[in-house]
This record gives structure tokens, C-alpha cells and sequence, in this order.
């Protein structure tokens, strides 16, 4: 299993725009044989959030967007990169990035899972 992980500084004032994109992704992936854990975009902080580990937390920014998938191998994963990339409604997702700029940087980190014991 291959999991990748993308953290977007976004737009906040083009929210709309990046969730548009965002849903278009989730469908591609999907499409492609991997499976999409979702889209998480910034959100209200409940009123008394408090850190558990006083003194080291803070509060992230409130441009932060990220996206977590899977794709069975890396195989699969370059695959999907391969075939995608010649996809219609890739290439108008990526026309809809190049006209609104949603996000102005993003960094992909592939994880893998802690093993639960």
C-alpha cells in the first residue's frame, strides 16, 4: 500500500474554487484504482480548543488544505500518475487551477500506517 498525503497553502478567498477541485480529484483517483480518504479544508476551531501538551502546541494556520489517498502499490500509484495525466477531465481540472490559482503551493509526503498492535 502506497499512501500519499498533500498539504495545499490555499487561497482562502478562493475556498469555492479549491473545492471544486478537490472534488474532481477525489473522482480521478477513484477512477484510477485508488482510494480517496478525502479533502479537508480549513474549518471554525471549537470556541475552547486547548492543547494537550501545554507550552509546545499552537494553533495551525488557516490556509492549510490536505488530501489523503491510497493506491494498493507503487505500481498502482504509477500507473494511476501515467494514465491520468492524459485524462479529460484531468486536464480541465488543471485548466481550472491554472485560471483561479485556488492554491499557491502544495507538498506531497507519501506515509504508511502505524501498525496497530
Amino acid at each position: 500500500m502506497v499512501t500519499c498525503l498533500i498539504r495545499y497553502t490555499i487561497d482562502t478567498n478562493k475556498l469555492a474554487e479549491f473545492e471544486h477541485y478537490a472534488q474532481v480529484w477525489m473522482r480521478l483517483i477513484e477512477k484510477y484504482g485508488g482510494m480517496h480518504h478525502g479533502y479537508f479544508v480549513p474549518g471554525e476551531a471549537p470556541p475552547l480548543a486547548s492543547f494537550s501538551f501545554p507550552g509546545i502546541g499552537e494553533a495551525g494556520p488557516d490556509s492549510i488544505a490536505i488530501a489523503l489517498f491510497s493506491f494498493p502499490s507503487v505500481a498502482a500509484y504509477e500507473m494511476y500518475r501515467r494514465e491520468v495525466a492524459n485524462d479529460p477531465e484531468c486536464l480541465l481540472v488543471t485548466k481550472h487551477y491554472e485560471d483561479t490559482k485556488c492554491f499557491v503551493k502544495y507538498e506531497r509526503t507519501f506515509m504508511k500506517a502505524v501498525e496497530r498492535k
